[in-house]
């Protein structure tokens, strides 16, 4: 049960424990879903319409087979450190800030902290606080992601001090205002549909099959999905302000352009490239939102149940000692 559930039976688990598993979480489902989040970004970054066949990237399967005939297998995995590191720090914050502050909710107001509605605000909340923590990661990994042959940062040392040398400090928190004003209500959405999803789902009170890890990792797909295409323009803004100053590496690619700032990028994506140009990448980011969420919901589930199983067996071994 993702957030906290004041009619569990079980164990309860603290939110060091939710931390844990939220961290494992995010480790595991990036390894997978690398090769998507690749390809998406690639698209998000061109300017061309891919529909007239100017750009260099046209389709899911012709892109992947592009940057695998010219970058390698390994290209795929570009950026994968501060990914890494991304997604341990991000699902540890998240969940941690997601069960105490539903727990919060339930203790101090007269919502319920398993309702929809709470699960929303407070899945964007830890959302937030979550992207505020390890927005210079991300930044990172949008940098090595986009980068070509030859590659403009050696390593995850070299990009630091080559980006704090050369744009400063404040560029690591480029990208800022619209992906919290995109994470909010995505992370809330995704929280929001999984709840739904878990409760259309739920098998009768006297059922024994409850569907398990499985229904967890469909619900979290459902939820992916739904939320990444209604606040999907947001992350395209975020990845396109994120490669300001750093137009050197992406000339081969096609053509750039320079964004003064928020408002700007949206008025000349929507002058440039017309509604459709909000859009560019959808297909692999709803791909890659629904593996990303339902394996981010599968695992954290799955880690929870296995650390609570393994209390009530350290606990019920106590009892037989202490006997």
């Amino acid at each position: 049960m993702v957030g906290y559930d004041p009619g569990s039976q079980g164990t309860t688990l603290s939110p060091e424990e939710a931390a844990l598993a939220g961290s494992g979480s995010g480790m595991v489902t990036r390894a997978l879903i690398s090769p998507f989040d690749v390809i998406k970004i690639r698209f998000q970054l061109q300017i061309e319409s891919w529909r007239t066949g100017e750009g260099k990237y046209r389709g899911l399967f012709q892109a992947a087979r592009c940057i695998l005939t010219e970058e390698g297998l390994p290209a795929f995995w570009k950026g994968h450190l501060p990914a890494q590191l991304l997604s341990v720090c991000f699902g540890a914050v998240q969940f941690a800030s997601f069960e105490f502050l539903t727990e919060v909710v339930h203790k101090t107001t007269q919502y319920d902290s398993q309702t929809s509605g709470v699960h929303f605000v407070c899945g964007g909340l830890a959302a937030c606080s979550a992207t505020v923590a390890c927005q210079p990661m991300d930044m990172l990994r949008t940098r090595f992601a986009a980068q070509g042959e030859p590659k403009v940062y050696r390593n995850l040392r070299h990009a630091v001090s080559t980006m704090y040398r050369t744009e400063g400090m404040l560029t690591f928190y480029r990208g800022l205002v619209p992906t919290l004003v995109a994470v909010f209500p995505y992370a809330g959405l995704q929280f929001f549909f999984y709840n739904v999803f878990k409760q259309l789902l739920a098998p009768p009170p006297k059922s024994s099959n409850s569907g398990g890890n499985l229904k967890n990792l469909v619900c979290g797909s459902g939820a992916g999905v739904l939320s990444k295409t209604i606040t999907y323009p947001f992350d395209l803004f975020k990845k396109r302000l994120q490669v300001g100053g750093f137009e050197e590496a992406r000339v081969h690619f096609g053509q750039v352009r320079h964004y003064k700032g928020f408002l700007d990028c949206g008025a000349q994506i929507a002058k440039e490239e017309g509604l459709r140009g909000f859009f560019k990448g959808l297909s692999p980011s709803l791909l890659k939102a629904a593996l990303s969420t339902g394996f981010t919901f599968f695992w954290y589930e799955l880690f929870l149940n296995t650390m609570r199983n393994l209390k009530e067996s350290q606990r019920a071994h106590e009892q037989r000692k202490d006997e």
